[in-house]
């Protein structure tokens, strides 16, 4: 990333988490209520996630053994409460599915109009994030997608996740491209490289597919005039995205 986007990204960042909280904060008690009511428990949830790609040498253990497994800056994401309290109590770490049974009624509506998110403006404000950026996974998961997709890591290289994208306003919820759209006529030629009988729709083919969008974001990103351009899309794109419930 060249230095002029860089500031250019950090002003948007500062700028856009500021007027997000300033917008949002006052409507925080009715949607505390709401998802209180409909389940009991935790407001907010604090999640560990993935955060920028960095090397090896930068891990204070130093052991040789990890030099190849990717190492991302770990941070903590804040969201509201979407999932029952119980959610991962059997399961562990696993991507949330677009029907997920463990999402709560309020929770459904939360995540298909990414209201859940807002509270990440803080992580915005504080640096952890940007506004726009590759979505950050567990670092459990974004470590096994990391073997089972190449160059998965590189999404996250210089880059800060974000609470928005261009994989999260082009395609669905799980990273399926919407019916008729430009990627969706090359989809079985992008998906189940090996041709394995029942792998179809697998989510690992869904996140090749998100990847695909966060290497072209980060592309853009050495310039400071496309990456405006791009920037400015992304922001424009993301509340038509979030008033018909769709992207990822």
């Amino acid at each position: 990333m060249v230095r002029s986007v860089r500031v250019a990204k950090r002003l948007i960042d500062v700028a856009g988490s500021l007027l997000g909280l300033a917008i949002t904060v006052p409507f925080f008690p009715l949607i505390a209520a709401a998802v209180y009511l409909d389940s009991p428990g935790a407001i907010f949830i604090r999640q560990r996630r993935a955060g920028q790609l960095t090397r090896a040498a930068d891990d204070p253990s130093g052991e040789e053994d990890d030099a190849a497994k990717p190492k991302f800056r770990e941070f903590w994401m804040l969201k509201f409460r979407s999932m029952r309290p119980d959610a991962e109590e059997f399961t562990g770490p696993i991507l949330a599915s677009e029907d997920d049974p463990r999402v709560t009624r309020v929770g459904r509506f939360l995540r298909k109009t990414r209201i859940d998110e807002v509270p990440q403006f803080i992580n915005v404000f504080l640096g952890e994030m940007s506004i726009v950026g590759p979505r950050p996974e567990r670092p459990e998961l974004a470590e096994q997608l990391a073997v089972a997709i190449p160059y998965f890591e590189e999404r996250m290289r210089d880059v800060k996740p974000g609470i928005t994208g261009l994989a999260q306003v082009t395609l669905g919820y799980t990273g399926k491209p919407p019916p008729g759209s430009a990627l969706d006529l090359f989809e079985h030629d992008l998906t189940n490289p090996f041709k394995v009988d029942g792998a179809e729709d697998a989510l690992a083919d869904h996140m090749r597919m998100k990847l695909l969008y966060d290497l072209a974001y980060t592309a853009a990103m050495e310039d400071l005039r496309t990456f405006v351009q791009i920037e400015l899309s992304i922001l424009f794109r993301t509340p038509l995205v979030m008033l018909r419930g769709g992207g990822t």
